[in-house]
């Protein structure tokens, strides 16, 4: 339904919205099959446990690789208890609405966390409270001082924020959605820039986001920010990427990890092979995965 134009505001005729809203099967968009506007679980499905105290059922997307990141970060500053299970939740199939994970997390969101080294077991749900959890169970990658830890939690706070503007906002639109609108593209744009020149600034005077400490701070914005540098929607030049020099710096620092690597393959299904590590049971796993590669690229296993 269109209304009339504006001309005052040199706008074309638009969509009116209806009384009330209703669904449209036909909308498209490449999350179309899986969105819908009841929770709930869908289909009966218990979750796989494995034998470490962690249970981690997620996906390589951004926020589930914040969790794989601090896993494989713990585990690389010698926090034995920190081994885990990663189960993959393939998103595109519906696995998020299994009755299993929405017992879980209600919400049918990646990551989702269960901690079975305590009677009963905890759930949790919601990356940055994950991040927070671990920190505090562990004692790592949370400044104890009261200035660095503030700034830490509130960058942290920031990005559970400001996301969501370059996902669902620029990126699906930009990316994923089965037109392209200007308006919807230049506003997430707009905001997306502005999110990578608050970064920018800020990382012109630190070397990490808490200062001089590498954080859960660092851990959640990495993989967003870094994924939008390095070419998630393939928008860097759209972007113009290259005039944030600081944040090109932090990005590389922070990936060049050896914890961050690793945490990046974890129950990705995406992109080159060798950078995929669906599932991940024992830190063994990503070189077994390496070396079935080659194996299957007609080398030999060494």
């Amino acid at each position: 339904m269109a209304d009339t134009p504006d001309p005052a505001l040199n706008q074309p005729a638009g969509y009116v919205p209806p009384t009330v809203w209703a669904p449209n099967a036909a909308s498209g968009g490449a999350f179309a099959s899986i969105n819908r506007p009841v929770s709930g679980a869908t289909h009966e499905r218990e979750l796989r446990v494995g034998e470490h105290p962690l249970q981690l059922y997620s996906l390589g997307t951004p926020n589930g690789v914040k969790v794989t990141i601090m896993l494989e970060e713990l585990l690389a500053a010698g926090h034995a208890g920190a081994e885990y299970d990663a189960w993959l939740i393939d998103i595109g199939k519906g696995d998020q609405f299994g009755s299993g994970f929405v017992a879980i997390n209600p919400n049918s969101k990646i990551p989702a966390l269960v901690d079975r080294s305590l009677d009963p077991p905890l759930a949790l749900f919601e990356s940055g409270s994950i991040l927070l959890y671990l920190a505090e169970k562990f004692g790592a990658f949370l400044p104890a001082e009261a200035g660095p830890r503030t700034a830490a939690i509130n960058w942290l706070m920031w990005q559970m924020g400001s996301a969501p503007f370059v996902g669902g906002g620029f990126g699906h639109f930009y990316a994923y959605a089965p037109m392209k609108i200007e308006y919807a593209i230049d506003r997430y744009a707009m905001e997306t820039k502005r999110q990578l020149h608050v970064l920018d600034t800020h990382l012109a005077q630190n070397e990490y986001m808490a200062g001089g400490q590498y954080s859960v701070a660092d851990m959640a914005i990495w993989p967003w920010y870094g994924g939008i540098v390095t070419g998630i929607y393939g928008a860097q030049e759209f972007l113009d990427v290259a005039e944030y020099t600081h944040l090109l710096r932090w990005v590389e620092q922070v990936g060049a990890r050896p914890a961050v690597q690793r945490g990046r393959m974890v129950n990705r299904t995406f992109g080159s092979p060798d950078t995929q590590l669906r599932e991940r049971h024992a830190a063994s796993d990503f070189e077994n995965n390496r070396e079935d590669l080659v194996i299957a690229r007609g080398g030999t296993r060494v």
